[in-house]
């Protein structure tokens, strides 16, 4: 919200600079977001009045004119401005005047110079010339009351400036220049001078009929007609000064009075063009299929959950938002009716944004505007209507038609003092909080040790006690609560040795080349169906995007579309992961202070890998990453724990190059290579590896124990073993791992690696051959042949028994 100090000073003038106003109202919980001064500095420049205006001798464009600066000598001053004329009063820039800095950024000085032959003695001005708009159309004309030789700054009020505040939703009773004098009063102890809102004197007894069909929507419909006015009226202007200096723009007298009572009062109303309403005026709910052409020129399709206010022949207006164009005051207007309502918060929010714009109404009514003062705001506006759009003895003022029909019931608001004194931190007494509490003009009873509040027609965010306990704070000063440290205990927790944090988990991804990425849990619900499989997930009442429509299930989605962006911005390979929280339905989730009831928030690790799998370089081939890139990279994120694999089918992944990931026999994830069908759809030249696991079986590893290291030389030994085409090698290595935990004679076996698989010549066609290399090495002595050969029979004899697995010869 924007407005200007000497508009504010009006009501509430305190004795303070305009930098401590701006910190106090600040520190109060209204932000000052900046503090300008309405003109650029300039010198030398005063009101004067044209005298005579004749025709330049050498130049058809050019007059000169005989200017009354107020030094009782007239000037000659040569103008080029077409407006100029005998009699005006404009601003005039004497010689020495510095004025504001042109296109080129210098100041630009005014000084005695022939023009055409004619000398001439200053410069008659434009708003554009002093930078106080962009209007260059002529001079600027100034009130004929204005006095000669007054220096402009002073007269126009060019040391005045503006504040434009950042308001938090729930101080809508700040959206107005009253409330925030009323702040400024509460926080100073100033004395508040409201404006005016005395009744006009009625000459008629003319109401239009208007039926609240919606209490729902309207709680309270005042209006009233007056008739005889002159639309054609110039706006004053010290009106249009304090509009302009709001960021508002003059548009016509009675819009603009309108509009100035609106960042008065905080009270938006409507003027509607009498003559152009058909019969009486209906509040009520929308209707499918109607439409209404707006003010803007937009055309709006309504139905059921938009409010309107109709005649008998058409939907006049869009409820607290907009009015319509078929009612609009022109400047023909003659007779008004001239509304004023109270529109339900909960009718009007999200209306506006629905048909993608906003007004500054509804973002006033969508917060509250006072309901209680409908009558008294009638009265201000229509004496302002009258004062300035009257015609003597023409003019018809009808009575106020009052309607109130639902309004909000004020309950009572308690606010312990103990409990105030322990939130804030400070010793306040009843009689504090009862002072701040009278300084606010919060009605209140009083007891022992206890308040109770009942808060007035324009506070709509007083509900609970801790609203209260705000009040007392921003009054009392939050720069007056003491910087103390907590007192209560705070014991420092030691992570478990066998539990790594996170970060050391992005760390290690980090280390071995991936750039962690942060994604929306929001995603699409399409997504939701292809990479996850879900046709249940758990969907966003309202949704910031409808692209982001539903919580997602796993990070596939999310790290997909990293892919996809960085490929569109010619990246070539991509290495990046994600550890982020995923949602999940689960009837047996408990309700707690970190979960919600039905739901299991789960902390995953996700990664994909697209492209070389190094950056090109002399040294090796250009490969595209595969499977057991990433398979190696997940191995080595759980090192020294072992990781199993198993075939299986998962919608997002390959239906033969995808895998469960298996550790201590639990499923935690899954790795593989994306569907051909979402590459396709993808538009991506090469599949994406992808893999995710569960980060809480990511964060657990096994204690350092210590191991004797043997110095006695190792035996390596080959085994070539022979198994059918289902079995897969890591059933076998499982075996043979098994059996040295089992056998004590298995016991000296130290490595074991598969280094190479046959098929084809020599072998049966659904046979394969598996050739292991054992590292054998006892800790006690140097191995015998006897030994070694007992613990490889040990180990033949296990795979034969468990995979009908035979010796290759």
């Amino acid at each position: 919200m924007q407005f200007s100090e000497s508009w504010l000073r009006t009501m509430a003038n305190p004795e303070m600079t305009s930098e401590a106003l701006s910190h106090l109202l600040t520190m109060s919980g209204l932000e000052v977001e900046e503090v300008e001064p309405v003109a650029p500095p300039f010198t030398h420049v005063v009101v004067a009045r044209v005298v005579e205006v004749a025709r330049h001798p050498n130049a058809d464009r050019l007059n000169v004119c005989q200017v009354d600066v107020g030094t009782g000598t007239l000037l000659a001053i040569v103008c080029g401005a077409p407006n100029v004329a005998p009699g005006m009063k404009v601003p005039c820039a004497l010689p020495g005047a510095i004025l504001p800095p042109g296109d080129d950024g210098k100041p630009f000085e005014i000084r005695i110079g022939m023009l055409r032959g004619v000398e001439s003695h200053g410069m008659l001005c434009s708003a554009r010339e002093l930078k106080l708009s962009d209007d260059h159309g002529g001079l600027l004309a100034l009130p004929d009351d204005a006095p000669v030789g007054q220096d402009f700054r002073d007269y126009y009020q060019l040391d005045d400036r503006k504040f434009t505040i950042k308001l938090t939703p729930n101080k809508a009773d700040c959206l107005s220049v009253l409330g925030v004098a009323r702040e400024v009063s509460a926080l100073t102890g100033v004395a508040l001078n409201q404006p005016a809102c005395a009744p006009v004197a009625t000459n008629s007894d003319e109401k239009l009929a208007v039926a609240i069909k919606a209490p729902d929507l309207c709680g309270r419909f005042s209006g009233r007609v007056i008739r005889g006015l002159d639309a054609r009226a110039a706006t004053p202007a010290w009106m249009k000064q304090r509009l302009e200096r709001s960021g508002q723009r003059s548009i016509s007298a009675l819009v603009d009075i309108s509009n100035y009572v609106m960042l008065e009062l905080g009270r938006p109303t409507h003027v509607f063009d009498l003559d152009k309403i058909h019969g009486g005026l209906e509040v009520r709910w929308g209707r499918k299929g109607e439409s209404l052409k707006l003010l803007n020129g937009t055309t709006v399709e309504l139905d059921d959950w938009v409010g309107v206010i109709a005649d008998e022949s058409q939907v006049e207006s869009l409820a607290g938002i907009m009015g319509g164009d078929a009612t609009a005051v022109s400047l023909d207007t003659q007779n008004i009716y001239l509304e004023a309502a109270f529109w339900w918060p909960q009718a009007l929010q999200g209306r506006a944004r629905r048909y993608n714009f906003s007004t500054d109404a509804a973002h006033r009514f969508e917060r509250g505007v006072d309901y209680g003062t409908t009558v008294l705001h009638i009265e201000r506006i229509t004496a302002l209507i009258v004062d300035i759009c009257g015609k003597p003895g023409q003019t018809v003022v009808g009575p106020v038609d009052d309607q109130v029909v639902n309004l909000p019931q004020r309950k009572p608001v308690t606010l312990r003092s103990a409990r105030a004194v322990k939130v804030i931190g400070v010793p306040l007494t009843d009689d504090q909080i009862a002072d701040i509490f009278t300084r606010l003009r919060l009605p209140f009873e009083r007891k022992p040790g206890e308040f109770s509040v009942t808060p007035p027609s324009y506070r709509f965010d007083i509900e609970i006690e801790e609203d209260l306990i705000e009040e007392v704070a921003r009054v009392y000063g939050f720069e007056n609560i003491p910087a103390l440290p907590p007192v209560a205990a705070s014991p420092m927790h030691i992570a478990p040795e066998n539990q790594r944090s996170l970060f050391t988990l992005r760390r290690q991804l980090a280390d071995l080349d991936y750039q962690e990425v942060v994604n929306f849990s929001f995603v699409d619900e399409a997504w939701e169906r292809d990479f996850a499989g879900n046709a249940n997930p758990i969907r966003l009442q309202n949704p910031i995007a409808s692209q982001m429509s539903v919580m997602r299930s796993n990070l596939v989605g999310s790290l997909l579309a990293n892919v996809k962006y960085n490929l569109n911005r010619k990246t070539s390979r991509i290495r990046a992961f994600e550890i982020a929280a995923v949602y999940l339905r689960d009837e047996a989730g408990p309700d707690g202070p970190l979960s919600v009831a039905g739901f299991r928030q789960p902390k995953r690790i996700g990664a994909v890998a697209y492209g070389p799998v190094a950056e090109e370089q002399w040294g090796q081939p250009v490969r595209n990453a595969d499977y057991y890139d990433l398979k190696a990279d997940l191995e080595a994120l759980f090192a020294p724990r072992v990781l199993h694999f198993r075939p299986c089918q998962h919608p997002a992944l390959h239906p033969g190059r995808s895998a469960q990931v298996l550790l201590d026999g639990n499923e935690i994830g899954f790795i593989g290579e994306l569907h051909p069908r979402w590459q396709q759809q993808g538009e991506l030249p090469f599949a994406p590896v992808l893999f995710e696991v569960d980060a809480a079986a990511a964060q657990l590893r096994p204690l350092p124990a210590n191991q004797e290291i043997s110095k006695f030389p190792v035996v390596l030994r080959d085994l070539a073993l022979v198994v059918r085409q289902h079995v897969a090698a890591g059933d076998v290595i499982d075996t043979l791992m098994a059996a040295k935990v089992a056998s004590p004679a298995c016991a000296i076996l130290q490595g074991l690696v598969l280094f190479d698989e046959y098929r084809g010549k020599g072998l049966e066609t659904d046979e394969k051959s598996l050739a292991f290399r054992f590292t054998l090495q006892d800790t006690q002595a140097t191995l015998s042949d006897t030994k070694v050969d007992e613990a490889m029979a040990t180990f033949v004899a296990a795979v034969q028994n468990k995979h009908g697995a035979r010796l290759r010869t």
